[in-house]
């Protein structure tokens, strides 16, 4: 979840790779970062921690009926959901471009360092998945993170065309492909006996997570998680979201090389034409969702397999990247305007420590909902999980403050960075380094 650097080595030691200082932190992507982690939590809470994606469709559907629910709903589907996380993705691979940037400048190999930090991102993404949570995106982002590898010598154009080619496949041609392949292949009929099985089989391997979540026993929960992920683990739409997510490393990455959000006022004009293109098209293709999403709710659309619900639906993966532009955009042009630095840039610590703070809002969330915590899990409507996340995240936000004036990392960052560098770090500030660290932040 953490930018991936690699700092400028001390004097002596130009070839020397060790973790990134605080000096040398883009305070917008720190910023940017802590943003995206709060819209991600939302996310998360609202649909999986809080059981409602498990729970059956009837259920689901009555505890978001109230006036209050809709309302909720309707904005988290028009302004969060999916949004964040694309930023997260994009963040993710202008952090592989910085660090390419500064292993260039020192001299040094990117390879073995950026494999080291993937694999153990790795291995704390599987830890978390199956100890913690199911819906763990490290090591998704670490399997994904191998194949930026094979972009760090290629040119702008390449770069962009393959970004936009996976986003055409993964979010158009792969859906067609989806639907219309058993129909050419087995009939319509014995077609639509396989969705309505594979509906049917996924529901219940839901239902069977619920279960496992809702039991006391930690264990239960644990067996339950890797259950699922077994069972469900070979599906297209896992193929689907990795392709999505190397498409938005590689605008990432592109945005790195362009210096898009390291030199704001060089690219204030293309910033501002993101602002309007992502907030017009993202928010138009948002709405549209919306708008299809409400009729069916109150039953005025009946048919699942009209051509342009299928349209409308498999456009909202461009609107996600659009409107996701548009937030980058927009808040990286908010920053440079003084009365909003220090609302905006209040959100720097957070991002700074985002892994560690990734893993604390999933061991806070699930001992509020699951069995062995609080149990809340299935009963909670959206409108109550939203004021628990803004109560955590602002919690979160206090304790990122108190830690980074006394440490250097989060405590994920200080494990992550020492295992990839073959040493434990330094972790205490010192004086002038606290001074250092409040100048830069």
């Amino acid at each position: 979840m953490s930018e991936l650097t690699s700092p400028a080595a001390p004097a002596g030691s130009t070839s020397e790779a060790r973790p990134v200082a605080a000096s040398e932190r883009v305070t917008l992507l720190d910023a940017l970062r802590g943003f995206a982690l709060f819209g991600v939590f939302l996310s998360n809470a609202i649909t999986w921690f809080s059981g409602r994606t498990l729970l059956p469709r009837e259920q689901a559907q009555a505890q978001a009926a109230p006036l209050l629910e809709v309302i909720v709903n309707s904005v988290y589907q028009t302004l969060v959901n999916q949004k964040f996380i694309t930023i997260f993705s994009f963040l993710f691979g202008l952090g592989f471009s910085i660090q390419l940037a500064r292993a260039s400048a020192r001299g040094g190999a990117i390879v073995p360092l950026y494999s080291r930090r993937l694999f153990i991102l790795l291995c704390m993404g599987v830890v978390h998945l199956f100890g913690i949570w199911i819906g763990d995106i490290l090591h998704t982002y670490a399997m994904v993170g191998f194949l930026l590898l094979l972009f760090r010598a290629r040119s702008n154009k390449t770069v962009l065309v393959w970004a936009v080619g996976l986003m055409v496949v993964m979010s158009l041609l792969l859906p067609v492909l989806q639907r219309y392949g058993p129909v050419l292949l087995h009939g319509a009929e014995s077609a639509a006996e396989m969705a309505k099985a594979s509906q049917a089989e996924e529901a219940g391997h839901r239902t069977q997570l619920l279960v496992a979540l809702s039991s006391p026993s930690p264990l239960t929960g644990m067996a339950g998680r890797v259950t699922y992920y077994v069972d469900t683990f070979w599906r297209i739409n896992r193929i689907k979201w990795m392709g999505l997510i190397l498409a938005r490393f590689l605008f990432g990455l592109l945005a790195g090389r362009l210096l898009l959000l390291q030199d704001v006022e060089k690219n204030r004009p293309l910033l501002r034409r993101m602002l309007g293109w992502g907030f017009g098209v993202g928010g138009a293709i948002s709405v549209a969702g919306l708008v299809m999403t409400r009729l069916r709710a109150m039953g005025l659309l009946t048919s699942q397999d009209s051509v342009w619900q299928f349209v409308v639906n498999n456009l909202q993966e461009i609107g996600f990247l659009a409107l996701g532009a548009g937030y980058v955009a927009a808040f990286a042009l908010l920053l440079q305007r003084v009365r909003w630095q220090r609302v905006l840039g209040g959100l720097a610590p957070v991002g700074r420590m985002a892994l560690s703070q990734y893993l604390l809002q999933s061991v806070v969330s699930v001992s509020i909902y699951d069995g062995w915590g609080l149990g809340l899990i299935g009963k909670l409507p959206p409108s109550r999980v939203v004021a628990i996340c803004f109560v955590v995240f602002a919690a979160q936000v206090a304790l990122s403050h108190w830690w980074l004036a006394r440490f250097r990392f989060g405590p994920a960052e200080w494990l992550w960075r020492s295992l990839t560098y073959g040493r434990a770090q330094p972790m205490r500030l010192v004086a002038g380094a606290k001074a250092a660290d409040a100048a830069a932040s």
